[in-house]
């Protein structure tokens, strides 16, 4: 086993209602709606409509830069204890093949020994995994989760200056048909990496 290096998945809910007069125009409970020339001419109002595709915010070369940026980083972080297990991995697979192809000839108190000598490894092992995968994760949240809520803010002050009422996430619902002229993901990509470098307020510092 090993340290799966970092993946994440967005989970963005991308059905911005972005019209600030959706929420100004909408009655109390109870009270009956305001006749306006909308309802009294049975207009609609019009709604434009953008599609995004969020799996590619994570391309390493294309994608959204600071993710790289703190994916390296985290990796570098937990690399130390990556090499840990590595170099354990490797006592555990060279003391099962000495147990192996000496067991037939061998004392049997020594391969007795040999044996618990490897179930004490093992078990070391195992700890010490679960351990590095729970502050794996623990670390990820904390680096990641503010970048993508920072990017879904990003994303709901761009469909506005767009005057895009609805983004439908095409990573995360299947579209049967979406025209290239609605899909905004490279733009999106372009204008956050142009006000968001990957070197700034990049910090991946450990708790203490």
């Amino acid at each position: 086993m090993k340290i799966e290096r970092f993946l994440i998945a967005f989970a963005f809910v991308l059905g911005l209602a972005v019209t600030p007069a959706v929420a100004q125009t909408r009655p109390a409970a109870g009270a009956a709606p305001a006749q306006t020339a909308a309802t009294s001419t049975g207009n609609v109002p019009e709604s434009k409509v953008a599609v995004i595709y969020s799996e590619a915010f994570l391309d390493a070369k294309a994608g959204i830069a600071k993710f790289g940026t703190l994916a390296n980083n985290l990796n570098r972080e937990f690399q130390p204890r990556q090499t840990e297990l590595q170099n354990m991995q490797q006592k555990i697979q060279q003391l099962t093949d000495d147990i192996n192809k000496t067991k037939a000839v061998a004392d049997p108190k020594t391969i007795a020994q040999k044996q618990d000598q490897l179930d004490t490894l093992n078990t070391d092992y195992k700890r010490r995994y679960e351990d590095a995968q729970a502050a794996f994760e623990k670390r990820r949240k904390e680096i990641f989760v503010p970048l993508q809520d920072d990017i879904g803010k990003a994303l709901e002050v761009y469909a506005k200056a767009h005057n895009i009422n609805v983004i439908i996430d095409g990573s995360q619902v299947p579209l049967v048909y979406a025209a290239d002229a609605l899909d905004i993901t490279r733009a999106f990509i372009n204008d956050y990496n142009s006000k968001n470098p990957a070197t700034a307020a990049v910090t991946t510092t450990p708790p203490k």
